[in-house]
This record gives structure tokens, C-alpha cells and sequence, in this order.
């Protein structure tokens, strides 16, 4: 492992995040002083990502304006390392078919690649950020984060989330759908309110009001909110029912979006402010909200709080991959086996097949879970184990990532399919095809070592082909072994890599 990863993380490191969401981008550059971070920069601009989301598929121009901002906020990154930078895509990227249009050049522009993440995993970044706003006492909060295109809900203690939700509704995606035109009525109104009661429903019976002692908002739209029925003197602090309705009258004295004048109220806000409080009310009828006090913590101060755990080996994908592996009751002495050859074999091509440090946690992560399929069936269990690995929630880790390590669990034995990696970007698809060949080969020397030590053996490696070098005379004593370097060297073939033995 690079040095970045022994270290812990000294007083006076910088760390960015970039929250790349529906309505927003924001950047946040922060210094760590006692185990805080403490902001240096925060940049943010409305691209409306998500408003250029149709059938499926981001806009050109959509996709442009994206870019446009990130060269903006790359200028404030360019002394950063990557590891030091991380950036999330939220709903609008979750749903876009095309998001590898952005998220390629995305990455050029930030020498740093985005992680699109799911909905409840960016509910537990937002906790994050909000906890560490909050007083660090005993009482159970749900917190709540309105944003462009998805709304989050946790329930959590401390630290520590406890139930996780996104539902689809936010004030991007319902200004579109509920707005035509932008024209404001108490129709069209009564229909964004209506969606988000019937979305905020299906979740009302672990979310309702005697589950939890607080509720905090997140967001620019409930920040939005606070502001307004604040300064406007509908509310002494925080969010009230009685305030909200008073917000809605006002709102519907409007004609358009464009149109409103309110105190409190941003120029970037005026397009999201009335779907943003036709949701706010659908979720406190729904779930029996009386008031709410807003935080400043959100999704990007999550980003850098669970960063700065990655770089101090406090990473919570390891505790996920611990429990899941528990959870299946996964054989841990075959895992190490597994892992300890991934370790040999990536040791020795990584120079030559250019890996880097996030390879090797993929590496790491698949060795230490390929056999939990079994805890379904014996037979296919690798394919079982990739289901488990794609479908479940597994906190820490970007849709990529699982997607990743899926593919590897599929692909550690049996027959190769051809289009096994034909979606993948190239990049991905040449560092995939390298990650393939260990855990292949891994998985074919756990068995020897059930029966027998496997010696030291040397590896070479170039672009195309792999050569493995035992003692003399080893090969021929283990026939069983030999059988399976035969088969697994037809089997490469089709990754386009040349195995060699002697």
C-alpha cells in the first residue's frame, strides 16, 4: 500500500469534497485541526443537473453546464492529491443512463474520479455531516435533506445512523413534473404535495414522530425555508407547521416562479422554493413533524468527515465487508488463503499492469467475501455471492464500486462471457480484466493449499500475458494443480492475456 494509507492524518491536512447534486454543486475545501474540520473555501453554483434529466439520459447542455463548473472549482484544487479529494454524484447521475458522459471528463477535470453513490448511502453521508453540527448527546434525531431530485431520511444516535431511506421526490425533479411552465396555482401545488405524501407513506410506520426525540433539517431548501419564516416573523426559530402554512398561502399568492419577492429568499431559490415547501408540508403531515431546527452539516461535510476515516484506517467499507461476511457466515481461513495470493500475484504485475492502491482494495474485498454466495447454494455460489454484492446496501460503497466487486465475485471461476465487461468505460474495462486474472488465479490455488502449502513461485507480467515460474519438478508431483493452469489458461485467453507456466 501507498504511504498516504500508513499515515494518520496530521493537524493542518487539507481535504476537499464536492457534492455534485440535482440543484447544486458545492465545493468545500477544509483544514483538520483537532480532529475537526474546519472550512477554507466553499464554492456554490446552480447547474441544475437534474433539470436536464429526460427519458433517462442527461442533456448535452445539462452535461455541459456540469463541466463548466467543475473547471471553475478545479482551480481551487490543483495543489490537492487525489486521495485527498473525493466527489459524489447524487440522484440526477443515480438515474442519468448516459452519466459516464460526465463523469469521464468529470474526472480529467478534477484528476479525481466521482463516486455516484445510492440513496442511502448519501442518507448516511448527510447524517454524517449533520452529527457533527450537533450537541453529542443520548437523543435519537431523524434528520431530513431535501435536495434536487431525492430526499433522505435518518434516524440515527451520535454518530451512528440507525435506519437509512431515499425517497424520489425533490424540488428539481417535482418544479418539472408539477410546475409546467413554472406557473404557480393551488393545483398544481396540491399535486406535488399529494406525490410527496403518497412517497413519504411508504416509509411513515419507522419514520413517525415517537421513533425518534428531534428532527433536523439539511439542505439549501430547508435552509431556505428557516431563513424565510424567520425573517418574514412566522416562526421564533426553526421550522413550525404553523409557519409552513403561512410560507404556502404567500407562495400561492404568486403567479410564477419568477415572480416571487420574499425576504429570506435567494435568486438561485426561487425555482425550488415552492416545490421544496410542498414536500417539507407532505413529510410533516406524513410523519408528524411539529417542529424543526436546520443544520448547516450536509452532504459535502459527510464527504470529508468519512474521508479523513479512510486515510486514518477507520474506513467504514471494512466494517461493512466485516459484517457481511458474519452476516453469511463466510469461511474467513479460505478468505485469507484467497487474499494472500491476490497480495503475491498484485504485488508482482501491478508495475506492469499499472494498479494502484484503490485495485488492491477491490482485490482485498472480493477475497475476503467471494464465498458468501454459499451460504445460498453450493452450486453457482459465485454467482450468488455477485447477487448479494450488487443488490445489498453496503455503507461506504459508490454504485461503481459494487458493481466492481460483483463482477469479480462472478467472474472467479467457471466459463468467462465475452461481454462480462462491455459496459465499463476502457479504462475500467483494462484494469477489471488484470483484477479478473488474480482473483482467478487465487481462487484456483486456495484448493492446492487445502491439501498442501503452495510454494514460492515467481510472476512476470506485460501487457498481454502472465508467466508463472515454480520449483522444478513441483508441477509434475501436483497433477491436480497442473490440470487446473491448463484449463484456467483457455479460459484468459478470452481476457486477451496469455498464461504461461513451468
Amino acid at each position: 500500500m501507498a504511504a498516504e494509507h500508513n499515515n494518520t492524518l496530521p493537524d493542518g491536512s487539507v481535504l476537499a469534497a464536492i457534492d455534485l447534486g440535482s440543484n447544486s454543486f458545492h465545493l468545500i475545501v477544509a483544514r483538520i485541526e483537532h480532529g475537526e474540520m474546519r472550512p477554507v473555501e466553499v464554492l456554490a453554483e446552480k447547474v441544475q443537473l437534474g433539470a436536464g434529466l429526460e427519458q433517462g439520459r442527461l442533456s448535452a447542455d445539462a452535461i455541459q453546464r456540469g463541466l463548466d463548473c467543475l473547471s471553475r472549482f478545479a482551480q481551487l484544487l490543483d495543489s490537492l492529491e487525489p486521495t485527498r479529494i473525493r466527489a459524489v454524484g447524487t440522484n440526477a447521475l443515480r438515474q442519468a443512463k448516459n452519466r459516464l458522459d460526465f463523469t469521464l471528463p468529470a474526472k480529467e477535470i478534477l484528476g479525481s474520479r466521482v463516486d455516484v453513490i445510492y440513496g442511502r448511502e448519501e442518507a448516511r453521508l448527510v447524517y454524517l455531516g449533520v452529527a457533527h453540527t450537533l450537541a453529542d448527546d443520548a437523543n435519537s434525531r431523524l434528520v431530513v435533506d431535501i435536495g434536487g431530485g431525492s430526499t433522505e431520511f435518518v434516524i440515527g444516535e451520535r454518530f451512528e445512523p440507525q435506519k437509512l431511506e431515499s425517497l424520489q421526490m425533490g424540488c428539481v425533479s417535482y418544479g418539472r413534473k408539477c410546475f409546467p411552465g413554472d406557473v404557480i396555482n393551488a393545483k398544481n401545488y396540491r399535486l406535488a404535495y399529494d406525490r410527496a405524501r403518497v412517497e413519504t407513506s411508504h416509509i411513515r410506520h419507522r419514520y413517525r414522530a415517537e421513533h425518534w426525540a428531534e428532527c433536523v433539517g439539511s439542505s439549501g431548501t430547508l435552509n431556505a425555508i428557516e431563513s424565510i419564516v424567520t425573517l418574514n416573523g412566522w416562526s421564533d426559530g426553526g421550522i413550525t407547521r404553523k409557519s409552513l402554512s403561512k410560507l404556502q398561502q404567500k407562495l400561492l399568492s404568486f403567479g410564477r416562479f419568477d415572480e416571487i419577492q420574499l425576504e429570506g429568499l435567494s435568486e438561485n431559490r426561487r425555482n425550488v422554493i415552492v416545490p421544496g415547501v410542498a414536500i417539507a408540508s407532505a413529510l410533516f403531515d406524513i410523519l408528524g413533524v411539529e417542529h424543526m431546527r436546520t443544520s448547516r452539516g450536509a452532504l459535502r461535510e459527510g464527504v470529508i468527515y468519512d474521508l479523513m476515516g479512510r486515510l486514518r484506517h477507520e474506513d467504514v467499507r471494512e466494517r461493512t465487508i466485516n459484517a457481511l461476511v458474519q452476516r453469511y457466515s463466510a469461511d474467513e481461513d479460505t478468505a485469507a488463503v484467497v487474499e494472500r495470493r491476490c497480495r503475491t500475484l498484485f504485488s508482482a504485475t501491478a508495475g506492469s499492469w499499472r494498479l494502484q492502491d484503490e485495485d488492491w482494495e477491490l482485490l482485498h474485498w472480493t477475497a475476503r467475501t467471494h464465498e458468501i454466495g454459499m451460504a445460498i447454494s453450493h452450486k453457482h455460489s459465485n454467482r450468488h455471492s455477485a447477487y448479494l454484492l450488487r443488490n445489498a446496501d453496503l455503507p461506504g460503497f459508490s454504485q461503481a464500486e459494487q458493481e466492481n466487486l460483483a463482477i469479480l465475485s462472478q467472474g472467479q471461476r467457471g466459463k468467462i462471457h465475452s461481454d462480462t465487461l462491455d459496459d465499463l468505460p476502457k479504462p475500467e474495462r483494462r484494469r477489471l480484466r488484470y483484477l479478473l486474472v488474480i482473483i482467478r488465479l487465487a481462487v484456483r490455488f486456495k484448493y492446492v493449499e487445502t491439501l498442501a502449502e503452495l510454494p514460492d513461485f515467481g510472476v512476470t507480467a506485460d501487457d498481454s500475458s502472465l508467466a508463472l515460474g515454480f520449483p522444478e519438478g513441483w508441477l509434475e508431483e501436483h497433477p491436480l494443480t497442473l490440470s487446473e493452469l491448463e484449463q484456467e489458461k483457455a479460459y484468459l485467453g478470452r481476457l486477451e492475456i496469455a498464461l504461461s507456466y513451468s
